[in-house]
């Protein structure tokens, strides 16, 4: 049984290739980029493009990025409440967290691209200095991890399901409060 699972790992391995440990995608640190050797060419081209111009999007807001990334048909499957569903729903979520976070920066920490889907892990920081809901920032630092799954067709994102740590970030903001 062992060797089984020793030959679907290699299996798998081989089937991945690795780019540079670091690649810098325009403005955003990609510090780790694992590309199915499948993918070939100009869709590899198209979808690493498009997920890192979103990316660039979350680094720095600038919705220019956001609309070279994201499709006309952009669907939010993880969609928060009070998040307009579609291509304005990431523009929304950014303007409304940069007012309580302006720094706001990610990281994305390792990118695994197969086919069409995009698996990306990241890393926010900044520092809260504006306001989230009643709470007025402090200039406390804040870090939390997210991951995405997207999904890019023709060299746009048109998918996306994500998972943020929103406890850690309450908590660093102070509107959640830590128990012993």
């Amino acid at each position: 049984m062992s060797n089984r699972f020793l030959s679907l790992g290699l299996l798998v391995a081989s089937a991945l290739s690795l780019s540079a440990p670091a690649v810098a995608a325009d403005g955003v640190k990609i510090d780790e980029l694992v590309v199915a050797s499948t993918i070939q060419g100009a869709q590899r081209e198209a979808t690493l493009k498009a997920v890192r111009a979103f990316y660039e999007f979350w680094n720095t807001g600038d919705e220019a990025a956001l609309k070279q990334a994201i499709a006309d048909n952009f669907t939010d499957h993880t969609l928060p409440p009070g998040r307009p569903q579609g291509a304005e729903g990431p523009a929304f979520a950014s303007q409304h967290f940069r007012a309580a976070v302006p720094d706001l920066g990610v990281t994305v920490e390792k990118m695994i691209v197969a086919g069409d889907y995009v698996t990306v892990h990241m890393k926010f920081t900044g520092h809260f200095t504006g306001r989230f809901g009643q709470t007025q920032g402090k200039g406390q630092p804040i870090a939390f991890i997210a991951t995405d799954l997207v999904k890019v067709e023709n060299g746009r994102i048109t998918d996306n399901w994500h998972i943020e740590d929103n406890l850690t970030l309450l908590q660093q903001m102070g509107v959640a409060k830590v128990s012993s």
